[in-house]
This record gives structure tokens, C-alpha cells and sequence, in this order.
């Protein structure tokens, strides 16, 4: 038997049957190994159709190695990348990023919010142009940010004009990209590259894949010799049908975006029952499916001692992240076991 549901992670999630469905299928015989087979070529087509694109499609196991090598195909060892003191690549990804651009630094801008604003980016690039710096040559921003909040499309558009201004890509750490794309309402392609994006990872883990991430270059001349950098880094899965069929079950469905849409609806589901409670503060804005609850440590305990797991590593709070498989009504028990705490009944636990 299972324990009950936690709203931990959004990785907690189990398959999604679409995404299931096509793994069974691409399952069926023999094919070609290394992404020559006609899964891998499917799931490419998909994306251009959904992007409304011809763009380059490269498949991946995870989201650390989707960013690292996108960023470092932008970037010389002695560039630079400008992102947020709270971005994944700066606070999550174990140097990755630095490793496989051979030092590529990263350049951190504060941000209250966890939003790149281009008068921080302006400012990080002209700051110094002398040899003796790594010189800035990548903006990267994750839609929606670690704080769970959508970049609006004018702020895109603003981000990626102060970005040729300055001569800097743009990389957008798309891991919850499709949560996005629920919440803006807009399509993939508006959220982009007409949006003046490069390079976006889109991420399938955390949108009911088992594994598996795609990198999305919409300059073709960044692309170039990225399939060897995948291999030089263990990224090539001989087996590539399976990383790229799920993302044909993902997409010609549209359970990418269903998926997406139904964790939005659970996070706006416990905002609206917590919000305004005595002792219990939402930290940031409820966009996508992230929610964060301030609440004393006390409280904290209470809830933990009630059996919920959740994270306090950004901002203190707890983060509470939904699936396309949470369930609203375990997001009612999480509520009301919020309600009873702050309204100091049974701290401790149970009564």
C-alpha cells in the first residue's frame, strides 16, 4: 500500500498514462539505436509543430544536463552567465554548468522575487569591460522562476531586447515550462522565440514523464555539433525511443499542456483555502503550481508531525509543489490541516 500523497516535489509524480502509453508502444520489436529510429524523428516533428518552428531537438536525461550543455554551447570558458541569486543553475546543479563550459562563471544577480529584470542584467554587463573579467556573454531565466512566478510575455520581450542590446543570448530554463504555458494562456511559440528566446530546455520530468528533457535551439547555428556534446557527456541513450516516445504521447495529445493546467488548478486550490489565515503568509504570488506558506517553526513541526513533507529551502517557507497527478482532494486535507494549525489547534499533532 502507498503512502499518502505528498506535495514535496512535483518529481514525486508517477507516469502519466499518455506518456506511459507511447513508452509501451515504442516497446514493440527492434529500433534503430542512437535516436536514428522513427520515435526520436516523431517527437522532433512534434515540437516544430507545437513551437510552429523548424527548430533543433535534442534529447536528454535530466534537467542539470539540459542546462549545462545549452549553456555551454553559448559560451567560451572565459564568458560569462548572468542569472538570479535563487536560479537552479546557481543554487541546484553542483557546478555543472561551470563544468561542462570548462569555467564559464556565473554572475549572480539579487532578486526578491526570483525574476531577471533587464536594469539588473544591464547592470551585471557594463559593469566591468576590461580583460581581466569573464566577459557576459549569456542571460539565462526559468519560467516560471524557483518562487513559482510567471514571466509575463512583455517581460520576455523586454529581457530579450536588452539581450541584443548588449550582445548576450538569451536561455530560458523551461523545467516546469509547460505550467507556463497554462497559466499565460499563450502558445510555446509566443513564449519563445518570437519572444526573441535561443535555446529553451523544456522539461517532461515534472510533467508526467518517467525521465527525459528536450533542448529546443531555435538559431540552428547555435546547434552546431551539440549532438557531440551530448555524447562527450553521457547524454546519447542508445535507447533513445524511449526518452523521446513519451514526449509523442506528451505532445500529440496535448496532455502536456492538460497536465500542466490540472497542477496550476491544485495550487490555486490551497492558495485561495489558505490565504488570509492568522500566522500563515503566501510568500509569492500563485502563478503556476508552486505555493509558498511562511509559517512559524512551530507550526512548521505541527504540520510536519501530521505526516506532510515539504521544503523550506527557498525564502523560508514551505513549498508545496502539484502534479498532474495530485489529487484536490488531499489538497482540501493539506488545507485544512494548515486551518486547524494556525488556528493553534492540536500543534502538536493530532488530537
Amino acid at each position: 500500500m502507498s503512502d499518502p500523497q505528498q506535495f514535496a516535489s512535483d518529481n514525486y509524480s508517477g507516469i502519466c498514462p499518455e506518456a506511459w502509453a507511447a513508452m509501451a508502444a515504442a516497446n514493440q520489436g527492434q529500433a534503430p539505436a542512437y535516436g536514428e529510429d522513427e520515435w526520436t524523428a516523431r517527437a522532433s516533428d512534434a515540437f516544430r509543430v507545437q513551437f510552429e518552428t523548424a527548430c533543433e531537438v535534442f534529447f536528454v536525461f535530466n534537467g542539470t544536463a539540459a542546462n549545462s550543455l545549452a549553456l555551454a554551447s553559448l559560451c567560451q570558458s572565459y564568458h560569462s552567465v548572468i542569472c538570479t541569486a535563487s536560479s537552479h543553475v546557481e543554487t541546484d546543479e553542483c557546478g555543472a554548468p561551470e563544468f561542462f563550459s570548462n569555467g564559464s562563471k556565473l554572475l549572480v544577480a539579487p532578486s526578491a522575487d526570483g525574476k531577471l529584470m533587464p536594469q539588473a542584467i544591464r547592470a551585471i554587463a557594463t559593469n566591468r569591460n576590461d580583460i581581466h573579467f569573464p566577459k557576459p556573454r549569456v542571460v539565462t531565466i526559468t519560467q516560471p522562476t524557483e518562487t513559482g512566478q510567471v514571466y509575463s510575455l512583455a517581460e520576455l520581450r523586454a529581457i530579450s531586447a536588452c539581450c541584443r542590446e548588449l550582445g548576450l543570448s538569451l536561455h530560458m530554463d523551461g523545467a516546469r515550462f509547460a505550467n507556463a504555458c497554462a497559466s499565460l494562456g499563450c502558445s510555446p511559440a509566443d513564449m519563445t522565440w518570437r519572444a526573441g528566446v535561443d535555446v529553451l530546455c523544456f522539461g517532461g520530468t515534472k510533467n508526467g514523464m518517467a525521465v527525459g528533457e528536450a533542448i529546443l535551439f531555435f538559431n540552428g547555428k547555435l546547434a552546431e555539433d551539440f549532438d557531440y556534446r551530448c555524447k562527450q557527456a553521457g547524454q546519447l541513450a542508445s535507447k533513445m525511443r524511449f526518452l523521446s516516445a513519451s514526449w509523442v504521447g506528451m505532445l500529440e495529445t496535448g496532455a502536456w499542456l492538460r497536465n500542466a493546467a490540472h497542477g496550476n488548478a491544485c495550487a490555486a486550490r490551497l492558495a485561495r483555502q489558505i490565504g488570509g489565515l492568522p500566522g500563515v503568509e503566501i510568500l509569492f504570488p500563485v502563478e503556476a503550481n508552486a505555493v509558498f506558506v511562511l509559517m512559524s517553526d512551530t507550526k512548521l513541526d505541527a504540520l510536519r508531525d501530521r505526516g506532510w513533507r515539504f521544503y523550506t529551502f527557498i525564502g523560508g517557507g514551505a513549498r508545496f509543489m502539484f502534479a498532474w497527478d495530485s489529487s484536490p482532494q488531499r489538497v482540501d486535507e493539506l488545507a485544512a490541516d494548515i486551518r486547524q494549525i494556525a488556528s493553534g489547534a492540536g500543534e502538536a499533532g493530532h488530537e
